[in-house]
């Protein structure tokens, strides 16, 4: 009941069902047979399960893989990924939470194929390419069976191939962990606006979590700025840095604009917060004597006052796009990395500048009246949504 309840009581409200319809479909969907049980203990086993069983195939092909002979080596990982599917195909029509979970562990276990053929034929190493085989297998999963692990197996390893060949090509230049942080930001932003409010909540909550995490990655990352540690590396190619930004804004941007615009403001601020961030810094060179008349020297660099700014006035704006999309998910996020970029300037400027025990009576103090405050901010911005907010956003109709 709890599930159409708020529905009927909306529908109610804007005149579009009067009590006698109401109390019908209340009354129709109470004598529907309910399935017995706790679904959500059959979920975790579901999960735990998939996850045990490809960590013990993994465990026992590593633990004989010395033992088997070339040929032995290929039947044994194709036929891994053949048997998961296939026990996936069987128990679809009658254990449908079984199957996706035989099918997740089937295309996890591509990868692992993927990886482990190219092994045994001694194919020339590119492993940016084993991980878009595997996203294009996963790909194929997700348009034949339509289902949420597919899905997500799929938006994560398609930016996963992206960021991976970023990486293999800007090895050795300065600016590579920019550029790696300035994807992951944006992409992280990019997944949190674009599937608020899916109706496949596994979708949802695990891109959004994994997007958060991308997003504090990202930020780390570009701070650490231009670093040259031998002084010998040259920045990233032109031609690098093009495909870079292709891969970074344009492709976010065009997606979002081909989905409506909704998400362009988020993904557009968080482009602009990218460029700026990592000049956000100064540089400075250290050298050191190596002996027989040889030195060595190094870049270092260290976020300003500029990059504390920036950081906050993300999170604060984060907190305003919640607000704006009435999303309880987004506003918390945004909170949290309020008190994460307060933290953080604390300890950069403050705390090491006037001994270890006011420190520490500073930390708490900023803990504990920071915390109230925030709470206190948090729970009025909640408030003013109202009990209609969703906990994540109405914005979107993505993965469906």
């Amino acid at each position: 009941m709890t599930d159409f309840e708020p529905l009927l009581n909306r529908w109610q409200s804007a005149g579009v069902l009067d009590a006698e319809a109401a109390d019908r479909i209340r009354t129709y969907e109470s004598q529907q047979a309910r399935p017995t049980g706790l679904r959500w203990q059959g979920m975790v086993a579901l999960i735990l399960g998939a996850i045990l069983l490809a960590c013990g195939v993994v465990l026992f092909v590593s633990a004989h893989w010395d033992e088997l002979a070339p040929a032995a080596r290929f039947v044994l990982v194709i036929g891994m990924v053949a048997v998961f599917h296939l026990g996936g195909a069987l128990t679809r029509n009658q254990y449908r939470g079984l199957s996706t979970a035989l099918h997740a562990v089937g295309t996890v276990s591509t990868g692992a194929a993927i990886a482990l053929v190219g092994q045994i034929f001694n194919i020339e190493e590119h492993w940016p390419a084993a991980i878009l085989m595997w996203a294009l297998a996963a790909l194929a999963g997700w348009i034949l069976l339509r289902d949420e692990a597919q899905q997500v197996l799929t938006l994560l390893l398609f930016p996963a191939w992206m960021v991976s060949e970023l990486a293999f090509n800007a090895e050795g230049h300065i600016g590579e962990l920019v550029y790696i942080g300035r994807f992951l930001f944006v992409w992280a932003i990019f997944y949190l606006i674009m599937f608020l409010g899916s109706r496949r909540k596994a979708v949802q909550g695990i891109l959004f979590g994994v997007a958060a995490i991308a997003a504090g990655v990202g930020t780390t990352l570009m701070l650490v700025g231009w670093r040259s540690w031998s002084g010998a590396e040259t920045f990233l190619p032109f031609g690098l840095r093009f495909w870079s930004w292709v891969a970074i804004a344009a492709l976010p941007l065009a997606i979002v604009a081909f989905r409506g615009h909704k998400g362009l403001i988020p993904v557009a601020t968080a482009i602009v917060y990218c460029i700026a961030l990592p000049w956000c810094n100064r540089t400075w060179t250290e050298t050191w004597n190596l002996g027989n008349g040889n030195k060595g020297s190094y870049n270092l660099t260290e976020p300003n006052l500029a990059a504390h700014a920036l950081v906050a006035a993300f999170a604060v704006f984060v907190i305003w796009w919640g607000v704006r999309q009435a999303s309880r998910a987004l506003v918390n996020l945004g909170i949290a990395g309020f008190g994460v970029a307060v933290g953080w300037f604390y300890f950069s400027n403050i705390f090491d500048k006037v001994g270890r025990s006011l420190g520490l009576i500073g930390l708490g103090i900023l803990f504990l009246a920071g915390g109230w405050a925030l709470e206190k901010m948090r729970r009025r911005l909640l408030a003013r949504m109202g009990p209609g907010a969703v906990s994540s956003a109405t914005s979107t109709e993505e993965a469906k």
